[in-house]
């Protein structure tokens, strides 16, 4: 893991903080935030942090469980509304991942119902969660209403736009072509979020958010109440 010491030290404090939960069930952790805020790279990060205390980590993506093209595109390639409405399959994602790892749940998961590359569903075989196994999952539009009630913990990613567009153009343009891409963000994926603050004021539902613009050095803030502390002592 190469990172600067100061982003070491203060994903380490939040590791921390994670690797201390006590429930009786896996927890099921949130990575929520724009596109391209850095939530892969945070929830990779955060996962090798952790499992490094001993706790076992289950990493996976929302974008394991898309929807077929033909409906992901129903309203069109650069559609906001398609993009927040129709790009996943938010009851596999309830009925495969987390309601199995929920209180009472048999804790038999799977972390995928889509190939996006073949663009095919999928049968994985059910893994068994150890019980105190940390989910981690990245993904936009996390704390949607048919999400929100089934984490335990959720951790937003917070970046502004211009930053998040420029990251983004910077990792997509040679997959997609520069004006495609640069049509996407301005169109389909920064509309999309605009609609889901309006919707679900994120970064004010999460437990913790994390600031994210410069890499080296992100800026936490708790929430008061929430199950993660900013325990000054360590």
């Amino acid at each position: 893991m190469s990172m600067s010491s100061n982003r070491m030290t203060t994903l380490r404090h939040l590791a921390r903080q994670i690797s201390r939960l006590q429930m009786s069930h896996p927890i099921r952790m949130a990575v929520d935030g724009r596109t391209a805020s850095g939530k892969t790279t945070l929830s990779d990060e955060l996962a090798e942090l952790i499992e490094r205390s001993g706790r076992p980590v289950i990493r996976t993506s929302i974008d394991g469980f898309h929807r077929p093209k033909a409906e992901r595109y129903a309203r069109g390639r650069f559609s906001a509304a398609g993009y927040y409405n129709d790009a996943r399959d938010l009851s596999a994602v309830r009925t495969l991942l987390l309601e199995p790892l929920a209180p009472g749940g048999n804790r038999l998961y799977r972390t995928a119902s889509f190939d996006l590359g073949l663009d095919l569903a999928i049968v994985q075989p059910s893994e068994l969660a150890p019980v105190d196994a940390v989910l981690l999952v990245d993904g936009t539009f996390l704390q949607r209403p048919e999400l929100r009630s089934h984490w335990d913990v959720v951790i937003f990613v917070e970046t502004s736009r211009g930053i998040s567009d420029s990251r983004g153009l910077g990792r997509d343009r040679d997959r997609l072509g520069e004006q495609v891409a640069l049509k996407l963000y301005a169109e389909r994926y920064g509309p999309a979020f605009d609609l889901y603050e309006d919707n679900c004021n994120p970064a004010e539902m999460a437990d913790v958010v994390l600031n994210n613009d410069d890499l080296d050095n992100p800026i936490i803030r708790f929430k008061t109440g929430g199950r993660l502390k900013p325990n000054l002592n360590g």
